[in-house]
């Protein structure tokens, strides 16, 4: 294992060539204040990655820095090769990046079909047989494509914004936390889907609090702490770890359970009047 773990555990599977790469990421909100403290990240073609840590480590900055969300003060992402740092999200998107918010990652008053619109717009020539390939992946998208977004349950919208960062046909798909607020059962179907999409050839990168679950479906697992490295290794290997075990999956399990217990998935009592 590297970074601070004394002890070195065997180098994790890689799919194929380097894809992206995140080389100490220095990236903050306010001027002068830094999230992200030197970070650093690696996924190779056909991989899952998670990234774990405690609430504030700086996770979803991360994600957002490789999006061009958050500016990057110093250090650069690289797709492959190629100098992507703090390009805009409309060009990353044309480079085949897709993102997934936490939150607010549906237009709610547009139908399905017509969130999956905005997803393709750059090649809406594409539409039909991009709609059709997420079907493929979301039966119900296709059974319900003329209802309104924010009439749907929390897994729905889900469903709804993984496949319309999907039309566009990414290399890399950053998720931010796409169990946050949803039931055990629809967190496990998320999961379940997330490993699915990966198998179609798309490279992913997610950010997690349900740090257990995420461990177990991800190829290999980075820890963040205070905006830098904490520990890399596979994910099987993070959740064996008694170190791991004792500074961070106890302490975000409990966070998970009392999360669940107050954002647990509803669906909107009545549908989006607009």
């Amino acid at each position: 294992m590297t970074a601070t773990n004394p002890s070195p555990a065997p180098a994790p599977r890689r799919e194929g060539e380097l894809l992206l790469r995140a080389s100490d990421i220095v990236a903050g909100y306010l001027p002068g204040v830094n999230i992200l403290n030197g970070c650093d990240l690696d996924l190779h073609q056909g991989e899952l990655i998670g990234i774990i840590g405690p609430n504030g480590a700086g996770k979803s900055t991360l994600l957002k820095a490789l999006f061009g969300l958050v500016t990057v003060r110093s250090g650069r992402v690289t797709l492959g090769g190629d100098d992507i740092t703090n390009m805009r999200a409309d060009a990353l998107v044309h480079r085949g990046v897709g993102f997934v918010p936490q939150n607010n990652n549906v237009f709610p008053t547009l139908t399905i079909e017509e969130n999956l619109q905005m997803g393709g717009f750059q090649r809406p020539r594409k539409f039909a047989e991009r709609f059709e390939a997420m079907v493929d992946l979301f039966p119900t998208l296709g059974d319900r494509r003329r209802q309104r977004a924010g009439s749907l349950s929390g897994g729905e919208r889900q469903m709804v914004a993984m496949a319309r960062a999907l039309m566009m046909e990414p290399s890399v798909l950053l998720l931010d936390e796409p169990s946050a607020g949803l039931s055990p059962v629809r967190q496990d179907e998320t999961f379940l889907r997330t490993r699915r999409i990966n198998r179609t050839g798309v490279s992913i990168i997610m950010v997690e609090q349900n740090a257990r679950r995420c461990l177990q479906i991800c190829d290999r697992g980075y820890v963040l702490d205070q905006g830098r490295n904490a520990y890399t290794a596979s994910g099987r290997d993070l959740m064996n770890d008694p170190k791991v075990i004792e500074l961070y999956l106890g302490t975000l399990a409990a966070d998970v359970e009392s999360a669940s217990g107050h954002n647990k998935e509803r669906r909107p009592a009545t549908p989006d009047p607009s």
